[in-house]
């Protein structure tokens, strides 16, 4: 490690010895040539260490935040590490105390006027005892948590074969992958008759040319549930159909009980129930993937951070303030949400201790891969975009509505990265960054990160990108307004159900009795609205202000003023556009779905990890 050369307060003087050392690659004129126009440390601006007036003092910084920020061991699952030490305990007392009262709002309104209004409501109608019933639920239920309401077509159209699997590239966009001809083998057969009266392709087929996809949920069978509550582990196909070009649901399995497979073919009730399981089941993936994924990814790199740059750092700048209060979800979610008792056991099948053993299961053979699981290489890998053995989605609205968000991520970064260092050579020997890079591997173990040294400004920024991506767009798709306006709305999302799966197709009679009661719920609408910031646009917390904070900008250069305020407009513009998605005449909304998903509003997503 270089971070020795820090410790002993002689930073800027070992450096330039270094410098001056090297065979002539354009480093000398790199450092004379650019240090009038980086930033000197004027008050708190960011500086780099080979510019920094004050060595002295940097090196002190750096000496007592080793000291002061050390790993301890993980929370919610065995996932990455979380900070303990003096200073970091004093860290996360901070963001709780933030957390606290940032979720104050939505804590009293759900309290004290929605689920009682809600509540109200439901007994004006005599309780819920049909399926239609559980609209009430949510008819103007929850304009303070949820002000949006639900996403269009979400109550009217939830029975319809399109919504359910088009929700597989929206709502929740990570359990699904495409099934290659070559290198993967079917999980499970389907009957050729019923393959080819569906799809007019046998399963064969399907999977031959590149059709067939699937979304496996049958880890979850393993996992310990609440007495009194049950649940499935469904393994999904879907598939493209050689006509119309739909993506369409072909069969579920549900791999509990008598293991029964369902098809669209089945009865209705029993096609309703295999959907209902397969929702349950991606409802819990996508709640504790999301921490695997996101939160226990990006907190490990600022830890890091934390214990080898100065504050005055412009990369430790930008990551400061991409981790705003990001060290208060996992010890809250540990005493509140994963608590045995708690609002997890309160609503879901499986239990806390299940959520908890599922993001340590997922962390180190997907969602903590730093590299593979990027916004673009994963969709590649799962051949969701750009695949070369078989036909492209008709409509990927995952990808369409985030892809320019992502671009401008990018754009505003490598300003950013390229205002601090003109040239490679400049970044090469930046001895902060380096022990960084090493400090990520052999201290916070971070999974699949690039490797140590640090020499291209091009990684630099694919980095710190996708940290802006995990804590903003990642975190919100799987949690946060995407929960309470789609992905948990009842009756085809529940959190659990009341009876053991059928032992036979054809049994159902009523599908209310599987169902949540009142009360369960209004467990689940309440407990999925509170994980909604609804004045996040009041208070700049969007994703439209990801790079607007006073102090950051304060800290930094004219042209990285200039950059954020580009970032706002572009965002601005992408959710004007998102806020006016409207039906067509045939009932689908501009991504081809029959429901407006507009979840993924730049003006509602957090930028930072808040929930």
């Amino acid at each position: 490690m270089l971070s020795h050369l820090f410790v002993n307060g002689l930073t800027f003087a070992l450096l330039s010895a270094i410098c001056l050392s090297l065979p002539y690659d354009g480093t000398q004129q790199v450092l004379s040539d650019h240090k009038p126009s980086i930033n000197l440390p004027t008050n708190d601006g960011f500086v780099l260490p080979v510019f920094d007036s004050k060595p002295v003092s940097r090196a002190e910084e750096i000496r007592s935040n080793r000291i002061g920020y050390q790993y301890g061991p993980p929370l919610l699952g065995n996932t990455s590490y979380f900070p303990t030490g003096p200073l970091g305990d004093a860290m996360v007392q901070r963001d709780k105390q933030m957390w606290f009262q940032d979720v104050q709002y939505v804590t009293e309104k759900v309290n004290g006027i929605e689920i009682p209004q809600a509540a109200r409501a439901l007994a004006e109608i005599g309780g819920i005892k049909t399926l239609s019933d559980y609209a009430t639920l949510y008819d103007g239920q929850w304009k303070y948590s949820i002000p949006d309401g639900v996403s269009p077509g979400m109550l009217t159209n939830w029975t319809q074969d399109l919504l359910f699997s088009m929700e597989r590239l929206s709502n929740n966009p990570y359990a699904v992958k495409r099934i290659h001809p070559e290198d993967q083998i079917l999980p499970f057969e389907v009957e050729q008759s019923t393959a080819k009266k569906l799809t007019n392709m046998s399963l064969e087929e399907l999977h031959r040319t590149g059709r067939l996809f699937v979304a496996d949920h049958s880890i979850q069978a393993g996992y310990p549930t609440i007495p009194g509550r049950w649940t499935a582990a469904c393994t999904a196909y879907f598939y493209i159909h050689p006509k119309s070009g739909d993506f369409l649901p072909l069969a579920i399995k549900t791999n509990v009980g008598r293991n029964l497979t369902y098809t669209p073919l089945d009865d209705e009730n029993d096609w309703l129930i295999a959907k209902m399981s397969f929702e349950m089941n991606d409802l819990f993936h996508g709640q504790n993937l999301h921490l695997a994924a996101t939160h226990d990814v990006a907190e490990p790199l600022h830890q890091a951070a934390l214990r080898t740059m100065s504050s005055r750092h412009p990369v430790r700048g930008l990551l400061d303030r991409l981790m705003y209060q990001a060290y208060a979800v996992r010890p809250i979610g540990d005493e509140v949400l994963y608590n045995p008792g708690g609002f997890f056991d309160q609503s879901f099948a499986l239990n806390n201790e299940a959520g908890r053993l599922f993001a340590g299961d997922m962390y180190p053979v997907y969602a903590g891969l730093f590299r593979s699981s990027q916004f673009r290489p994963d969709l590649v890998t799962r051949g969701l975009v750009n695949c070369t053995y078989g036909p492209q989605l008709k409509s990927m609205p995952f990808y369409e509505t985030v892809e320019p968000m992502m671009t401008a991520i990018e754009d505003f970064v490598t300003v950013y990265v390229e205002s601090y260092y003109p040239s490679d050579a400049l970044l090469t020997h930046d001895l902060e960054v380096q022990d960084w890079m090493v400090e990520a591997h052999v201290g916070a173990h971070v999974l699949d990160f690039h490797p140590a040294p640090l020499t291209e400004r091009a990684k630099l920024i694919n980095i710190l990108s996708h940290i802006a991506f995990l804590c903003g767009i990642g975190h919100h798709v799987l949690n946060a307004a995407t929960l309470g306006e789609a992905a948990g709305i009842l009756p085809l999302h529940p959190s659990a159900f009341q009876k053991p799966l059928p032992e036979c197709k054809g049994c159902i009679d009523d599908l209310m009795p599987y169902l949540h009661n009142d009360t369960e719920a209004l467990k689940q609408a309440s407990l999925l609205v509170r994980f909604n910031r609804p004045l996040l646009e009041e208070w700049d917390g969007n994703l439209v202000n990801q790079w607007s904070g006073k102090q950051f900008l304060a800290a930094t250069s004219d042209s990285v003023r200039e950059a954020a305020a580009k970032f706002k407009r572009t965002m601005e513009s992408i959710s004007d556009h998102i806020r006016a998605q409207v039906f067509d005449d045939n009932g689908f909304g501009p991504q081809g779905m029959p429901f407006i998903w507009r979840s993924i509003d730049p003006r509602k997503i957090p930028y930072y990890l808040c929930v």
